[in-house]
């Protein structure tokens, strides 16, 4: 998670682009700061699929096989 101080300049640099406009260095640390959240969002999105297995209403494991290949691809990575 990104910290509440970048957060809050993600937004402040969003308001300015849609007010005022930014400078090319603020256009380039928005992009960044962008770059850097889409990073972060995709990295917890994996962990919480990493958390699921789906289970039919007969308690058959049905997890797609690609999620279980990804869990166990990030298994052999941990060790």
């Amino acid at each position: 998670m990104l910290s509440k101080e970048k957060l809050a300049r993600i937004s402040e640099l969003s308001k300015r682009a849609k007010s005022t406009g930014l400078t090319k260095a603020e256009a380039n640390e928005q992009q960044s700061l962008r770059n850097e959240y889409i990073k972060t969002f995709r990295q917890s999105f994996k962990q919480q699929l990493h958390a699921v297995t789906v289970v039919d209403e007969n308690g058959n494991d049905v997890t797609p096989d690609a999620l279980k290949e990804s869990k166990k691809n990030k298994n052999n990575r941990a060790h």
